[in-house]
């Protein structure tokens, strides 16, 4: 159970709003100085090593460059010279937008080793504390999970904590690509749980995928656990203001723009997550058909009008989920904002039947679950509404090349 699904805590989140300026103060000035203060990750370390090799006497491309140069040259690569590179550069190849599907899952397996046998090794450094040593351990286990060949890792960072994303299906081919955003208490160790497996991010993209193939099997889908952005740990500073959201909306901007296709894409955000996606709504590219959030704390605006997006907004909350009991509003800096489920906001409501709480839900056999598969499908004549009168349906055809809203 992550910190942000205990209802106790509420207590400590409105005293963080009637700090806000002592707070925002401290994150912009001492706090954000300290966390700048860091030795080469190795990320970092694999990106400036790439901005140094030449290829046939040649200089490669910046990985910042657009996704599409980047997807040009390695098309003109020899199979042989691609798996060259991941070889040398796996963490910069399976981390680079751009970079084609299958290039990056390989790259990302053998980084995935890399660190696996880094883990090793600390599990046995006396340096270490007990505790230490134990985390590494864990941390060795998780990444060697990571490195089964079933598995598709689409983005993998050792540093911290650990950012990974992983994809069900197969994104060349997708008529539709869901993204499942989580929210705080995120990271590598709990990308995936045994108990209470559909509140991680693993658990919640395998519930969304086989409910989509469920609802439509001759949709061809791709659902992607993204928990490639560092999430707040926590009920603290990071999780009432959007620092980390800020982020967070610049990388699942750039995922996006780097999925290959033009597929549509249904965007669900759980919790913090939601804050993650409203800061990043306006940026999006016009693919983003769905922006759907549950549990959401906010999404940084007064109504889904100011998230200045063409595509459909969703939201919806279980009747027992905590999360209605923090204040909406935003003070300082802190807070996030109006309620996505209030009629003022201007979502679409829908029902969230059987979730059971903050985290239940991606729990198989609820009605939200229903409700996000009939989206990822693009089936928005058949979403159950929240209420009687059906609004959330309101101007939508089944299809989703309708007119939005």
């Amino acid at each position: 159970m992550t910190s942000f699904d205990t209802s106790p805590q509420l207590n400590v989140w409105r005293a963080l709003l009637a700090l806000a300026v002592v707070f925002v103060m401290l994150a912009t000035t001492g706090w954000t100085a300290l966390r700048n203060h860091r030795e080469t990750t190795p990320l970092q370390a694999s990106l400036q090593s790439w901005a140094h090799g030449r290829l046939h006497g040649h200089p490669l491309p910046d990985p910042d460059t657009d996704p599409d140069r980047l997807t040009r040259f390695f098309a003109a690569l020899t199979s042989q010279e691609r798996v060259r590179l991941a070889q040398r550069y796996p963490l910069a190849v399976g981390n680079m937008n751009g970079t084609p599907v299958a290039l990056r899952y390989q790259a990302n397996r053998l980084a995935l080793f890399q660190a696996r046998a880094v883990e090793r090794t600390r599990m046995h450094d006396t340096r270490l504390s007990p505790a230490g040593q134990q985390e590494a351990g864990r941390r060795m286990h998780r990444f060697e999970s990571l490195t089964a060949p079933e598995r598709h890792i689409l983005a993998f960072d050792p540093d911290g904590s650990g950012r990974v994303a992983e994809v069900f299906g197969d994104l060349g081919t997708a008529e539709r690509i869901s993204v499942v955003v989580p929210g705080v208490d995120t990271d590598v160790l709990t990308f995936q749980r045994t108990r209470r497996t559909y509140s991680a991010p693993v658990g919640m993209a395998q519930a969304l995928y086989r409910a989509e193939r469920e609802a439509s099997p001759a949709t061809r889908t791709a659902v992607i656990a993204w928990a490639d952005y560092t999430a707040p740990a926590g009920l603290g500073i990071d999780s009432a203001t959007a620092m980390r959201a800020e982020t967070g909306a610049v990388r699942l901007n750039a995922l996006v723009r780097a999925l290959p296709g033009s597929s549509p894409v249904s965007l669900f955000c759980h919790s913090y997550g939601s804050v993650v996606c409203g800061v990043a709504a306006h940026t999006l590219p016009g693919r983003v058909a769905d922006i759907a959030v549950a549990g959401s704390p906010g999404m940084r605006v007064a109504s889904a009008s100011h998230l200045r997006t063409a595509a459909h907004v969703w939201a919806m909350r279980d009747a027992d989920d905590w999360i209605q009991d923090v204040p909406y509003m935003e003070v300082g800096g802190l807070g996030h904002g109006a309620d996505p489920v209030s009629s003022a906001f201007g979502a679409r409501v829908l029902s969230a039947r059987g979730a059971d709480g903050h985290a239940g839900y991606f729990e198989p056999g609820t009605e939200s679950l229903l409700n996000f598969a009939e989206i990822g499908i693009g089936a928005y004549r058949s979403v159950h509404c929240a209420h009687e009168d059906e609004a959330c349906r309101a101007g939508l055809s089944g299809t989703a090349t309708a007119g939005r809203a």
